[in-house]
């Protein structure tokens, strides 16, 4: 989805309310500004890292015995 939007005079954006709505930006959520090349980037800042990070790449560990998984790294130190 591309929308136009202009620049004001104190270099601040409006970000179209169909954007807002899209990714549940509201009133008072910080964004991340990355740039890369000639581009902007805006990313929603997670609340939380850590419940935004949880179950991340489980599909690695899908039918591994965590408790089996320790005892063998644990035994390979030696």
């Amino acid at each position: 989805m591309s929308i136009i939007t202009r620049v004001s005079r104190k270099s601040q954006i409006v970000i179209p309310k169909e954007i807002r709505k899209l990714i549940h930006l509201s009133e008072g959520d910080e964004l991340i500004v990355d740039v890369e090349g000639d581009r902007i980037i805006l990313k929603v800042k997670p609340k939380s890292y850590a419940k935004r990070l949880k179950g991340l790449h489980k599909e690695v560990w899908k039918g591994v015995d965590p408790k089996k998984y320790v005892k063998e790294e644990r035994g390979s130190w030696s």
